[in-house]
């Protein structure tokens, strides 16, 4: 039998239900209280008028929000690659091999090695108040290495994604016809029962517009829904293919034209924005207030990965997106829990409304807004995934 809790005396209550509260996107509701009941929000509202619970959590007048939902990751590797970021961050040129020297590792690694890694950065991200997270394959590039990795993960999540088109393999660099024949194919027919998702890296250096469309529209017909890395380096056609195959998510889209912002505007797709990438290589910030302006739905995600995003916190990447691409605090709370759960085409989770997950943040602090106004400090004081807390 489940038991019902409720957690009174929260200052500040982020529902991300606009009929709620003050009538924002937030649905703000001060002086507030949620009641959970098993796995699910039954109840929220003010304190004084919560329904009586089995048991009793004071918040001590602190805030409360959805658990973050972080819709964009590569967690199935092994290695790191300190070297190349030192050299970055110094000025220096690197010639060493980028993702093929985590491609390397991860071949090299056991099961239990990858498996490992992926639990200790699950925890240090739950830690930090995610509760919903997509991870990617990537890092393998054969059938073997791509099909182990997505079964790692699936037992771990349900939002995984195949990637066997993050680059060229290193095996058939000198014929990339063969490798994308090898991705819609064999390696698709294997990973395609561990995944919910597939992705592909449009990207100069990568994959170009017609082998993403090939490699999306193999995904769709083996049941995998299109999410993709666009328009992160250069302008190119990633976001214009993602609306026009009905992706749940465009990532990155650091580079616009006025076309690419109208086709996010009018279509679905979400356009979930990393800073965490553009922190970690000084690249060019997405500019996420002409893409609000716009009326876009924006997501906000970690991309946490070996390379050029290893950070696994959100609220390290809300602070970011404050600072540096144009978000109020209240857009980019809303954009790291309801956005990330519209770029996973969720809608019990990043909410929280009866029949909602219970997933609840607790912070140390009076409000959301110090995820932002206290960028590095701790805040998350405990965690409740599912209705049960884990921190």
């Amino acid at each position: 039998m489940s038991s019902s809790t409720v957690v009174t005396n929260i200052a500040t209550l982020v529902t991300n239900d606009p009929s709620v509260g003050d009538g924002s996107p937030l649905g703000l509701i001060q002086d507030a209280a949620v009641v959970v009941d098993g796995d699910r929000v039954v109840w929220t509202g003010e304190a004084g008028r919560a329904p009586a619970a089995d048991h009793r959590v004071d918040a001590a007048g602190r805030a409360v929000l959805p658990g973050f939902v972080d819709s964009h990751s590569h967690l199935v590797f092994a290695g790191d690659r300190t070297q190349e970021f030192n050299a970055r961050m110094s000025g220096r040129s690197y010639s060493a091999g980028g993702i093929r020297t985590t491609v390397a590792a991860t071949r090299a690694a056991t099961d239990a090695e990858l498996e490992a890694n992926l639990t200790r950065y699950l925890a240090e991200a739950l830690r930090q108040g995610t509760t919903t997270f997509e991870t990617k394959s990537g890092y393998g590039l054969t059938v073997e290495d791509e099909s182990r990795a997505l079964r790692i993960a699936a037992r771990h999540t349900d939002e995984v994604t195949y990637l066997g088109a993050h680059i060229v393999s290193p095996d058939l660099a000198d014929d990339p016809a063969a490798y994308v024949a090898l991705v819609t194919g064999e390696m698709l027919d294997a990973c395609a029962p561990h995944a919910r998702w597939i992705d592909v890296f449009c990207e100069k250096g990568a994959f170009d517009g017609d082998q993403a469309r090939a490699i999306l529209t193999a995904g769709k017909a083996k049941g995998l829904h299109p999410r993709i890395h666009a328009n992160q380096l250069s302008y190119g056609p990633g976001v214009q293919l993602a609306v026009e195959l009905d992706a749940a998510s465009a990532d990155h889209c650091t580079h616009l034209t006025d076309a690419d912002v109208d086709a996010l505007a009018q279509g679905d797709t979400v356009a979930t924005l990393l800073p965490g990438a553009e922190f970690s290589t000084r690249a060019e910030w997405p500019d996420a207030r002409r893409l609000l302006d716009a009326g876009v739905t924006v997501a906000l995600s970690t991309d946490c990965n070996p390379g050029s995003s290893f950070t696994s916190s959100v609220p390290f990447c809300i602070a970011l997106a404050v600072r540096d691409m144009g978000m109020t605090p209240d857009e980019a709370v809303w954009s790291a829990t309801a956005g990330g759960a519209a770029a996973l085409r969720r809608t019990d989770v990043g909410r929280l409304t009866p029949g909602a997950r219970a997933d609840l943040t607790l912070l140390d602090a009076p409000s959301h807004v110090h995820l932002a106004y206290r960028p590095g400090v701790p805040l998350v004081a405990g965690v409740w995934r599912g209705g049960e807390r884990v921190v």
